[in-house]
């Protein structure tokens, strides 16, 4: 008797593919969810990956055999990140020693009443009636109390505690940062051929130039952010030392590194600004640093920086002027290159993938 086959059993692939779909779409979402507070230091990690690779690449040439070895990828993350606290130490150095003085003052003009600046009177128009308000609402000490306030310890002491809490958490957000970045350099080149791997089997050879064109886009959006910072940052500088501003390279390297954040070079020349005429410096001196840094920004951050990005990015200027500011809007101070390479990878798949002409 002929043995009996077996009947073949139905064919699973399709409800093994979608379970599959369905468990990866559940481990990202649960993965997301968890680490959510830790996306934007890696997401900073990655910017700065991506941007530095060329350089990195030359600089752990200099270790020859060793390049692929922890050494090179340390050193480079620890300049990294040396090079990124650079303004930010001087900035707190400079905030420190101001809001000392500021507070010396405060206490002062309890004391005494707060007296009528010397170029006030001189202001058209209206510099009689602003001198006689001053004096009777800010030269009484009685009068300058109330407008200032009183001081109360335990305020300081929370406002103190509550400071001092963000800048641990701030702190410790930039060293995961720095090891995602330090991890990223290490295993850069295998995690690059993974991730167009993956792109190449989910979408095909468009996938892959999507890909590149991103890494462009960030490398570019990087750039013009960093160069418009250092052209604004140098032409207010010439400002601040024309004005006579105590410490003009000092503020010149704020302003710069400022000028990479929304309305970040703002505070700093406004802040400039005050100082010199709290330091007996003319109202329009005064005024005309703070008109040329606005002047600057303006002209920087409206036409100058989305020309640039735009350019870099392939983007048309009124996309990367919406890029910026809508991811900065979105995504906070990541936006600034989040945005711009969004709008880039969707003109890509547009011109590339659905405008393209058929064989």
């Amino acid at each position: 008797m002929a043995p009996v086959k077996k009947a073949a059993l139905p064919d699973d692939s399709r409800a093994r593919t979608i379970a599959r779909t369905i468990l990866t779409i559940g481990l990202v979402v649960l993965s997301i969810y968890v680490a959510h507070d830790f996306l934007a230091p890696i997401g900073w990690a990655i910017v700065i990956a991506v941007t530095t690779w060329p350089l990195y690449v030359r600089f752990a040439g200099l270790f020859g055999r060793r390049r692929e070895s922890v050494v090179a990828p340390l050193v480079f993350t620890l300049l990294v990140g040396a090079l990124l606290l650079l303004p930010v130490g001087l900035a707190i150095r400079r905030a420190a020693q101001e809001i000392q003085a500021i507070e010396q003052s405060i206490t002062q003009y309890r004391e005494t009443g707060v007296p009528v600046p010397e170029w006030l009177p001189q202001v058209p128009a209206v510099g009689e009636r602003a001198t006689q308000w001053w004096q009777a609402n800010l030269s009484d000490p009685k009068k300058a109390a109330e407008w200032l306030g009183t001081q109360d310890s335990k305020d300081n002491a929370a406002a103190g505690r509550a400071l001092g809490a963000q800048v641990l958490h701030r702190a410790f957000l930039f060293i995961v940062s720095l090891i995602a970045l330090f991890g990223l350099l290490r295993h850069g080149a295998w995690a690059a051929n993974r991730f167009l791997e993956t792109a190449d089997r989910l979408l095909g050879e468009p996938g892959e130039r999507l890909a590149s064109k991103m890494v462009e886009a960030i490398r570019g959006t990087v750039f013009g952010t960093v160069v418009v910072a250092v052209i604004e940052g140098t032409l207010i500088g010439m400002a601040y030392l024309a004005a006579g501003v105590s410490n003009p390279l000092l503020l010149a390297i704020l302003t710069t590194a400022f000028a990479m954040l929304p309305l970040g070079a703002w505070l700093v020349f406004s802040a400039a600004s005050l100082l010199l005429m709290a330091q007996g410096g003319s109202g329009l001196a005064a005024a005309s640093v703070f008109g040329f840094g606005a002047a600057v920004m303006i002209l920087g951050d409206t036409f100058l920086w989305p020309a640039l990005v735009g350019n870099a990015a392939r983007l048309p200027f009124l996309l990367a002027l919406i890029g910026i500011f809508g991811g900065v809007q979105v995504f906070g101070l990541l936006g600034l290159f989040a945005g711009p390479v969004i709008l880039a990878a969707l003109l890509i798949v547009w011109r590339e993938w659905l405008m393209r002409k058929q064989p």
